[in-house]
């Protein structure tokens, strides 16, 4: 894992623990004063957040605890863990940058690929000028590399 995905999963564990743990606790106690528990819309919907938040935080202390943190500024040559690489589609001529991150930070919108993703797998070793030949359930797909960078 980078170490920006390590932070990332920190503040979002420190922020379930230190806000929104004792905020559903206080919800399911104002839901409580409410009388009847069993007809109490509120009091279930704060049951079901806390129980969400509860799965979330050990979760993510599970990832946290077992993570390796990479530094990829190391790192240089081809493709492989933390490289942001920039792609064209040989088809489209679409051109996409990436990082290539472990699978607990991974997140495509924020251009982020999962480490074991179909397209980073094809990647892995490749250089600058390369062809990477992906297949994906709409076929078939082709990638030149056109940057490698690690920061």
């Amino acid at each position: 894992m980078t170490r920006a995905g390590y932070t990332a999963l920190d503040e979002e564990l420190k922020q379930l623990k230190s806000v929104e743990r004792p905020a559903v606790i206080r919800a399911i106690s104002e839901a409580r004063e409410h009388g009847d528990l069993s007809e109490n819309a509120e009091y279930h919907a704060a049951r079901e957040k806390q129980s969400f938040i509860e799965g979330r935080v050990k979760e993510l202390a599970a990832i946290l605890s077992l993570a390796d943190v990479i530094d990829p500024s190391k790192f240089t040559g081809t493709i492989k863990f933390g490289a942001t690489v920039t792609l064209v589609d040989e088809d489209t001529d679409e051109e996409r940058t990436y990082q290539i991150v472990g699978e607990p930070e991974a997140d495509l919108e924020k251009g982020l690929l999962n480490i074991r993703s179909p397209l980073a797998r094809a990647l892995i070793g490749k250089d600058e000028g390369d062809t990477a030949e992906v297949k994906t359930p709409g076929g078939q797909r082709s990638y030149e590399v056109i940057a490698i960078k690690y920061i």
